[in-house]
């Protein structure tokens, strides 16, 4: 099923990604820093959605306390907790 976050405190302002079998898949963030979020998509595509938010929770970006990444952990936990109650 496919997920769009609004992210809060980064650059990009939406991230939109597939979560099936708790594996994240095509992984794509809306503003921001374009090469680098490539990159992680690339990297974490066919990803366990726990090791996602494991991995980049509490990431943050300078002096912010949030970060791309760790917008994605909370967008892909949120999406586990919408996938549990369906």
């Amino acid at each position: 099923m496919q997920y769009s976050y609004r992210t809060q405190g980064t650059c990009s302002q939406m991230i939109t990604f597939y979560l099936n079998d708790n594996k994240v898949s095509n992984i794509k963030f809306y503003g921001g820093c374009d090469g680098n979020l490539k990159a992680i998509s690339k990297i974490l595509e066919g990803a366990d959605a726990d090791f996602v938010v494991k991995t980049l929770t509490g990431n943050t970006c300078g002096p912010r306390p949030t970060s791309c990444a760790d917008q994605l952990a909370n967008a892909v936990r949120q999406a586990q907790a919408q996938a549990a109650q369906a």
